[in-house]
């Protein structure tokens, strides 16, 4: 199976509910573990436009905040499942996801 690297930015008050929908999907299996991810804090920025409904922030100005970038290994054939379940439990109207190949997408655990 290959593998891909999703960074997922997240306000820090939707970890939990972010690790229990990546979990459920069998996001960050690694071997004879589950739940791996890692996370670091970050500033994000954005301004929103018209007719946008933001989670935070008003219409027409810069918006700076602290987010949590979240960084878990998915296996290629669940990419469509584990980011429906993002968006399911995500509350910013359009979620901030990478999806980015990994060099090696091959397992040790294969």
């Amino acid at each position: 199976m290959k593998y891909v690297k999703m960074e997922i930015f997240i306000p820090r008050t939707h970890l939990s509910a972010l690790q229990k929908a990546l979990q459920e999907v069998d996001a960050g299996h690694i071997g004879n573990y589950d739940s791996c991810l890692a996370y670091s804090p970050v500033m994000g920025t954005w301004r929103t436009l018209a007719g946008a409904d933001p989670y935070e922030g008003e219409a027409g100005k810069i918006t700076e905040a602290e987010e949590l970038k979240v960084e878990v290994r998915v296996g290629e054939r669940r990419i469509d499942e584990t980011m429906r379940a993002i968006r399911e439990i995500h509350p910013y109207e359009a979620p901030v996801v990478f999806v980015l190949p990994l060099l090696d997408g091959t397992a040790f655990d294969e």
